[in-house]
């Protein structure tokens, strides 16, 4: 495992968001669902393409809270662009389980 620095850490723009649109992504190489997220503020809405469907389906993310990387690049994914890269884990399976804070913070919150 390599090590980074605190600047290095840092420079990951990790924040809290609220799915606020969740639809099937069947054009996707692996199963997916298409995400909007709502950052607030400075951030906005996001689009996100989440290899997530062992474990959530579309109708069961709105209104949940997500963490997300919102300072890569874009990314086309087939016909759709993926602007923030939203965090999990995999479980023991492989399949990923969301991050999420564990209590209620603002749409736009920075992880620090």
């Amino acid at each position: 495992m390599s090590t980074i620095t605190f600047d290095d850490f840092m420079a990951v723009d990790i924040r809290a968001g609220t799915v606020i649109a969740a639809e099937s992504f069947p054009e996707a190489r692996k199963p997916a669902i298409k995400l909007r997220v709502d950052f607030g503020g400075d951030v906005g809405v996001k689009k996100s393409s989440a290899q997530i469907t062992d474990h959530y389906a579309p109708d069961q993310l709105v209104g949940r809270k997500v963490m997300a990387v919102v300072n890569f690049p874009p990314r086309q994914i087939g016909p759709f662009m993926s602007e923030v890269l939203v965090l999990g884990f995999a479980d023991t399976d492989g399949a990923i389980v969301l991050a999420a804070p564990d209590h209620d913070v603002p749409d736009g919150a920075r992880l620090i």
